[in-house]
């Protein structure tokens, strides 16, 4: 009997590839695999790739040498966004052999016909319209919370963008299915799950460009805050145009949504805010973050910021820099804005120097460091639920309260994947938060 076939699986990029990374994994688990580490030897190497920055282009090749490493013999293969919008590229990269597109990764399994290697990569990839049926997915056994996707594609046209071009159109899974894969999750013990998509604030839009929602992102909310077995279920990026302040009224109130929204401002300039073809402007993002803080003012609040992008001035920065500043939020995703082929940005006047948008990116950063912390301070002395992840960090185990406080105390096993009811004291000097037990569990000295 010949040994097991083992698989690895490397994933750059955002959460929802995460969960089609897992997914993908238990197909192979299927087919009688052993998933094993990246930084093991494997007969498949499955590099699940994103497009959102350059740096993640650029990092596949270094991954794919690292696999060569362990076993110039086993088969590459490049899933995900960029292996969807440049598959002769990822092909003609020194020892891959099979990449797939959007609608191609998750029948990767029928495209393994032997494990030979190839001299040129094979493409199988279809063209975005085809990209128009929904697979559902999610992801656990690496972490204590588990990432759920309910939507994929978009229907927008922002001008810096290509994940449209990527994933193809909105499309959503059913609700049905979403509950019952929240339950299959919470049979694994996971006590969170982030919800995740493309532009999930746009779920209910049905398969093969059926736009009608057949239920809203407020209906699916509505209906996983029932699902008893789950404690805490957390929002992922949300548009704030689609932040309806229904839902904003109903997290306050729920069982299990916790106070955690990130929503994504790109500029504080409604001049920028109309080169990048958002669907809303300055005043509709200050009026979503005012009342979210006047419903629950623990609430943590992330943002994601663009740098650098055509026409962005110094003034126009400043305008950004400045609004980011006296807003009630809590930290930053800053994003250096990089050009990209087939987007409209890419044909836009006033191009930023390189260095000017490093230098705009790091005052940024800084800002991100200055709110989380007296984001972090506002939160000290109050009660909340830590639940512990599993890694063990210097000596130290960390967790996150319901409003995404990171928290830190002295390495026990016992207490990874548990909750617990605590009182935030201190701030310790890497930034993290110190506490007190509010009930010490037995097995704690």
């Amino acid at each position: 009997m010949s040994a097991q076939k083992k698989v690895a699986f490397y994933t750059l990029g955002c959460k929802l590839n995460f969960s089609e990374t897992s997914t993908i994994s238990r197909s192979f688990q299927k087919e009688g695999f052993e998933r094993v580490e990246f930084s093991e030897v494997a007969d498949i190497y499955v590099i699940n790739t994103c497009s959102v920055t350059d740096n993640a282009d650029k990092r596949f090749k270094t991954i794919i040498k690292s696999a060569l490493k362990l076993n110039e013999k086993a088969f590459l293969i490049a899933i995900g966004c960029y292996a969807q919008l440049k598959p002769e590229e990822l092909a003609a990269v020194d020892g891959v052999d099979l990449v797939l597109g959007a609608t191609e990764k998750f029948k990767v399994t029928d495209y393994i016909n032997n494990l030979a290697k190839n001299d040129i990569g094979e493409v199988h990839s279809c063209e975005i319209e085809d990209a128009n049926f929904y697979v559902g997915s999610y992801s656990f056994g690496d972490r204590t919370r588990a990432f759920l996707k309910v939507q994929d594609g978009c229907d927008y046209k922002c001008t810096y963008c290509t994940i449209p071009l990527a994933r193809g159109i909105s499309r959503s899974d059913t609700l049905i299915n979403v509950l019952e894969n929240a339950r299959e999750i919470s049979e694994k013990g996971i006590k969170e799950i982030v919800l995740t998509g493309v532009n999930i604030g746009d779920y209910g839009k049905g398969e093969f460009g059926d736009k009608k929602h057949e239920n809203t992102f407020l209906d699916l909310v509505k209906a996983l805050d029932d699902v008893a077995e789950i404690h805490r279920f957390r929002i992922s990026s949300i548009e704030p145009n689609l932040l309806q302040k229904e839902t904003i009224d109903f997290v306050a109130n729920s069982k299990s949504f916790v106070p955690h929204f990130h929503i994504p401002l790109q500029s504080g300039s409604d001049h920028l805010l109309k080169l990048m073809k958002r669907r809303y402007l300055r005043e509709t993002y200050t009026d979503r973050v005012e009342s979210i803080k006047s419903k629950m003012p623990d609430a943590c609040i992330g943002v994601d910021v663009i740098v650098g992008f055509p026409g962005e001035t110094d003034e126009l920065f400043l305008e950004t820099y400045n609004y980011l500043n006296e807003l009630d939020i809590s930290y930053l995703h800053v994003f250096t804005y990089s050009e990209r082929p087939n987007t409209e940005a890419i044909e836009l006047d006033g191009i930023v120097p390189k260095n000017v948008r490093n230098k705009r990116s790091k005052m940024l950063r800084g800002l991100s460091v200055k709110k989380r912390r007296a984001f972090y301070e506002s939160q000290l002395g109050n009660d909340f639920t830590v639940l512990f992840e599993s890694e063990n960090k210097d000596g130290f185990i960390y967790g996150f309260t319901e409003n995404y406080v990171k928290v830190k105390t002295p390495w026990n096993p016992e207490l990874v994947n548990t909750l617990h009811e605590i009182k935030l004291t201190a701030i310790d000097e890497d930034g993290i938060v110190r506490f007190d037990w509010i009930k010490v569990p037995t097995f704690v000295d």
